[in-house]
């Protein structure tokens, strides 16, 4: 392989193949051309060349050697690195020189973050990538922030490149990202840093590498293959150069213009001296003018203090006797008033005695006198005893009295003793005054006391901590920068990345409606296998049972797991229910794929702005719009907040209410106890929580129907019940709630007698029902009386159990929302929307056992519930309360009659059979007789 002695030139490290060719335009001293100087005349456009470096101008390669802190065990030591920057990964390359090959390491700038502290040294600064810190030296503070503005650029140039994102992804991700984020703000955060060509760029891999104090320091322990590879190179290189008597890099370029260069910084470094010799003289001169100036002021202001001090002592005095003459004078006012109202009681008392006598003298007889004067002997007794008491009293007072005397005395002890002391150091102030105005009097002897050394390591002390602010205004600056750029990559990382995963969402909904499509076709091919060759019959099942075998959770996981179908949803219900039967087993995972893909196509579009809705709603009040919140659904993160302030907007609870009837039903077993533990098995048998005996839930629910069968012992239990109060128990969680939930629903929603023996009011409800059926699908109702199908056979569950078992979760908590809101009314609606929404299909089936069979299972079929909530609030308008409670009304009547006239012809079959009953014994003839 030849390298480049034939030319003068050396391959640089981390660019192999590649010369590294010098630029004179580039590599001056001063680090700016004529060009860049007049661009960087405003701070705005100097960081719009920060972010936009100009293309105009040949890119400058960022290399250079840095001290990098390796850590052997418990030692830490600074080794030396060749670095040199890899623009198309974005990584910072490290070598041990820059002759070496191969890279010993290197650092991804693209997701890293870069950081100086002024604690850590001059010239130290770090790069935070999320695996590692990375703790890096330069050999000033101006290469220092030369690397880390460079560095700044490079990273956010490749952030913002548009090949770094796919085509065709997305409109967001497919749009030119330079007309999205390299967008300059007009605040510069940092002046551009001169390029220090001495120690950065390609001028710098002439010069030898920095020397550390062992040979062996500087090798590098961990990569002992890379640093052999190296040497050989080197050694190899070597002996061709030697033979060409040539120098190893040839940077003859470099050198075009060194006598003006050197001037120029000679010139620099001159006026700088002249000026920094210049400050320490005239600072020190200064500072001890102001001291003398300072003297003299306090001194001729001390002079006129004592009789300030002496004329606001006499003022204080008067006040302070003004004040005790008015404490007296408060005092006297007090006894006076207290001397008022005794004598007002002496008044009174005299008054009373008076009437007394007054009414002794104009008794008319002996008896009321005598009345009189024993009234007056137990007023006496009473004012004795009395008087005993007070006595009593004042011997306690007295006590307390002596008791505080003493405190008293104590405490004024202890403040003539604070008195005293306070008189002593009135008195050291007084002396140390006397004593400063004394010194304060000569100030050529006070300016003579500060000695010239004390004001050099005073002056020297605050050049230090100038040099410290300017290094952390310089700190300050550049890390308002970094907090800036990286804030903008996150907004332009984050709004790619939303990009990005509604594309996947779509792609995702894309793929299940692909998979529905594919199960549903061998559904097609399932119903038509009698017709086909065994071995096309054979493929066909082996397809249709590698479909109900794969596991919809594994196959999410395969790819990119975003909203996988999980076997169970927030509450615990089963996404594909395992039925017993293949074809519906196919139907299930058709559901649940066409659910899966209308929950991820509208979950950008309906559900998150929903979700914000809800979010912004504060305390519950009942008004229009959130009827209309709760028509489209309450998210999982509200639904318990919202239920639980429905049902305590109607049901009062009793305080230990609940607590006493379980007390109950452990003393006293009621009757309708064995029912209960018979339905507790199969309630929600499609749920993880209910599905066997050990369920967790299971003892909750057996509370929570006792109670309710002790709270309303008129409806006591009845079927149906176990499916209420299961779901209240799945939202609510406390078993007490969903108790109260249960009474809400059976006490103040349904109808009574909706749940009594007879049910009678169930039995309405599905004639109105018929009736609204009628009204608004009249085609699907001419089809039923055709084929002569009872829908009451389906819908009397529905009604019952609020579709409980009959709607999938998601559907089914969605009609709870509304139902717990506003009552049976909502139940009308949602039923009459399930078969306006399956109207079609079933109109298309002409045989009355088909029918039925579809009827069976026709809701578990229901994917959208977006367009089902449509249909029962929208489109079945008008459906006003007051229609349904005069059709209940009318029905009810028609329903008592039909069962009264049961009744009698019930009574009067039983009195004929009584009747005839024996007669009919007497001439029936036995098998046996007829034989003989």
């Amino acid at each position: 392989m030849k390298k480049g002695p034939e030319s003068g030139t050396w391959p640089l490290a981390g660019v192999p193949g590649k010369l590294a060719e010098s630029n004179p335009d580039n590599n001056r001293s001063g680090g700016a051309s004529a060009k860049e100087k007049v661009m960087l005349s405003s701070p705005g456009e100097a960081e719009n060349i920060q972010l936009k470096p100009s293309r105009e101008t040949p890119r400058k390669k960022l290399c250079g050697y840095l001290n990098k802190l390796g850590i052997k065990g418990p030692i830490k030591t600074w080794k030396s690195r060749w670095f040199i920057y890899d623009e198309n990964k974005c990584h910072l390359l490290y070598y041990r020189t820059a002759q070496d090959v191969n890279p010993l390491g290197s650092i991804d700038l693209s997701s890293a973050s870069f950081d100086c502290k002024v604690e850590n040294g001059e010239g130290v600064f770090e790069i935070r990538t999320p695996n590692r810190v990375f703790t890096l030296k330069a050999i000033s503070k101006q290469a220092m922030m030369y690397w880390l503005q460079q560095l700044q650029v490079r990273r956010w140039e490749f952030c913002n490149a548009p090949s770094r994102f796919p085509v065709g992804s997305s409109q967001l991700v497919n749009e030119p990202l330079a007309d999205r984020t390299n967008v300059v703000d007009s605040e510069a955060f940092m002046p551009p840093v001169k390029t220090p060509t001495e120690v950065v760029g390609l001028k710098a891999a002439s010069l030898p590498a920095p020397q550390t104090s062992t040979a062996l320091q500087n090798i590098s322990l961990k990569h002992p293959w890379t640093e052999i590879q190296n040497t050989v190179y080197n050694i190899c290189v070597s002996k061709q150069l030697r033979g060409n008597n040539g120098n190893i890099f040839n940077f003859s370029e470099f050198q075009e213009h060194p006598e003006s260069l050197d001037e120029e910084q000679e010139a620099e470094v001159g006026a700088g001296c002249a000026v920094k010799e210049e400050i320490p003289e005239d600072g020190r001169l200064e500072s001890r003018m102001n001291w003398v100036r300072k003297a003299k002021w306090m001194n001729s202001g001390f002079l006129g203090l004592a009789e300030e001090l002496s004329r606001e002592r006499s003022s204080m005095d008067k006040v302070s006797v003004l004040q005790q003459q008015i404490l007296t004078l408060t005092e006297e006012v007090k006894s006076q008033k207290e001397l008022v109202k005794l004598l007002h009681k002496a008044l009174e008392a005299a008054q009373q005695e008076k009437r007394v006598s007054s009414m002794y003298l104009t008794a008319a007889e002996d008896k009321d006198r005598l009345e009189l004067v024993r009234h007056k002997v137990r007023q006496i007794a009473d004012l004795t005893s009395r008087l005993e008491a007070l006595e009593k009293e004042k011997k306690e007072l007295e006590q307390m009295l002596a008791l505080r005397d003493s405190h008293i005395q104590e405490l004024k002890e202890h403040v003539q003793h604070l008195m005293e002391k306070n008189h002593a150091k009135q008195e050291v102030i007084m002396a140390l005054t006397e004593q400063m105005a004394r010194e304060l009097s000569d100030p050529l002897q006070e300016a003579n006391t500060i000695t010239a050394e004390t004001l050099y390591k005073q002056q020297e002390e605050i050049e230090h901590l100038k040099d410290d602010i300017d290094a952390y205004k310089t700190q300050n600056q550049f890390l308002n920068s970094e907090i800036h750029q990286v804030t903008r990559l996150w907004t332009s990382a984050a709004e790619n990345e939303k990009a990005l995963l509604m594309k996947c969402a779509c792609l995702q909904a894309r793929n299940c409606q692909m998979e529905s499509k594919y199960l549903t076709v061998l559904r097609k091919l399932q119903e038509t296998v009698p017709g086909l060759p065994s071995s096309d019959a054979e493929l066909v099942r082996n397809l249709i049972q590698e479909a109900l075998q794969w596991d919809v959770k594994e196959g999410a996981e395969e790819g990119l797991n975003l909203n996988p179908v999980s076997e169970y949803d927030e509450y615990g219900f089963m996404t594909v229910p395992d039925y017993e039967v293949e074809d519906w087993k196919l139907l299930a995972k058709i559901q649940a794929l066409e659910i899966k893909s209308n929950n991820l196509r509208s979950q950008e579009v309906v559900e998150k702005p929903l979700r914000d809705r809800w979010n912004g709603v504060g305390e519950l009040s009942p008004s229009a719009e959130l009827k209309g919140l709760i028509r489209s659904g309450i998210p999982v993160e509200h639904r318990q907040r919202v239920w639980r302030w429905i049902v305590s907007r109607h049901c009062s609870r009793l305080p230990d209410h609940y607590q006493r009837l379980l007390r109950q039903s452990k003393s006293t077993e009621h009757p309708a106890c064995r029912q209960i533990e018979l339905d507790l098995p199969r309630t929600l048998t499609n749920n993880k929580y209910f599905s066997s005996p050990s369920s967790q839930l299971i003892p909750k629910l057996r509370r929570v129907l006792l109670a309710f069968s002790w709270h309303n012992p008129a409806i006591g239990y009845c079927q149906g019940l176990n499916r209420l109060a299961a779901v209240a128990l799945l939202v609510l969680e406390d078993e007490e709630s969903a108790f109260w939930c249960l009474v809400h629903i059976v006490e103040n929603l349904m109808p009574a007698d909706y749940y009594s023996d007879t049910l009678i009011t169930s039995q309405v409800d599905q004639r109105v029902f018929k009736d609204f059926l009628a009204e608004k699908l009249p085609r699907l109702t001419a089809h039923f009386e055709q084929h002569q199908i009872d829908v009451s056979l389906i819908t009397f569950n529905w009604f019952l159990v609020a579709f409980v078992d009959s709607l999938v979760s998601d559907i089914l908590l969605r009609v709870w929302d509304a139902f717990l809101y506003e009552g049976t009314k909502v139940i009308f609606r949602y039923a009459l929307a399930i078969f306006k929404y399956n109207e079609e299909e079933i109109l298309r089936i002409h045989d009355n056992v088909e029918i039925y069979q579809y009827l069976r299972f026709f809701t578990r079929m229901i994917v959208d519930g977006r367009k089902l909530m449509n249909i029962a609030f929208n489109e079945l308008n008008p459906f006003p309360m007051k229609l349904l409670r005069n059709r209940r009304t009318m029905h009810r009547e028609e329903l008592e009659t039909e069962l009264c006239e049961l009744e009698q012809i019930k009574a009067a079959y039983v009195k004929e059979r009584a009747e005839q009953g024996p007669q009919d014994l007497q001439d029936a003839v036995s098998e046996e007789e007829e034989e003989i």
